[in-house]
């Protein structure tokens, strides 16, 4: 158990606010019904201050308190962003998540018609961590082509020297391995706009499908599409195996 779940909590009633189960006078009114308990079933009030993991909401433990990092499968056709015309992977949540302070953001992006592993927080300092430049955290996308490789990509992937339509910086090497003729497996250790997609269409060729099942050592596993887990200590280690120090 960590510590923010053993450790005593502020008011109650502002606590679980800050979780998303509603307004404070709404969360009050949870209380006045007696359906805030202990684990053993005894009737907690607004003030009382206990230990997160020692709560209960009719009789279900609470969602878990700040630092909370999830990994979802986002399945295509969802978006990240209220800017794009789509359903909002913040939709394939409980709710209340929505409702969280600190707020539950995604880390980095995945364009609408990409699915896989896409992690969320409300630790400021982890999604940057994650997401800076300096990190080089590896991220394997699986990618299906309109066309055949050529057989160069992953030489001129690999050079450092690619440089993406109306950007002046040269890429990163990236790794590419073929799986066959059309769809190979991509590692990138930076995040630039839909940058898997415009890095085969500088060489002539048309992303069809693409997925990211893998950053860091962390990978969906048998985590189905649409469906979400929180992390561990053990995740998040795993998720910077292979990252820059």
């Amino acid at each position: 158990m960590s510590h923010a779940q053993s450790a005593p909590v502020a008011k109650l009633v502002r606590h679980i606010a800050n979780l998303g189960y509603g307004s404070r006078k709404q969360v009050q009114a949870l209380f006045r019904e007696g359906r805030i308990t202990d684990a053993e079933g005894e009737v907690l009030y607004a003030d009382d201050r206990v230990p997160h993991a020692a709560v209960r909401i009719d009789g279900e433990p609470l969602d878990p308190p700040p630092g909370l990092v999830l990994m979802l499968h986002k399945p295509v056709g969802t978006t990240c962003s209220t800017r794009d015309p789509g359903r909002l992977v913040y939709d394939l949540l409980p709710p209340r998540f929505r409702m969280r302070d600190p707020q539950l953001s995604t880390v980095g992006r995945l364009d609408r018609d990409t699915s896989g592993l896409l992690l969320l927080t409300d630790d400021g300092q982890l999604l940057h961590r994650i997401i800076a430049p300096k990190s080089n955290l590896p991220k394997v996308y699986e990618a299906t082509l309109a066309q055949p490789l050529r057989g160069d990509e992953a030489a001129l992937f690999a050079s450092g020297t690619l440089l993406l339509e109306s950007e002046q910086t040269p890429l990163k090497p990236a790794t590419l391995v073929p799986v066959d003729a059309t769809r190979a497996r991509l590692v990138l250790t930076e995040g630039r706009y839909h940058q898997a997609r415009r890095m085969f269409a500088a060489v002539g060729n048309h992303v069809v499908a693409l997925h990211r099942p893998q950053i860091g050592g962390l990978t969906l596993g048998d985590l189905a599409e649409g469906r979400w887990r929180p992390l561990d200590a053990g995740d998040l280690a795993r998720l910077f195996e292979g990252a820059a120090p």
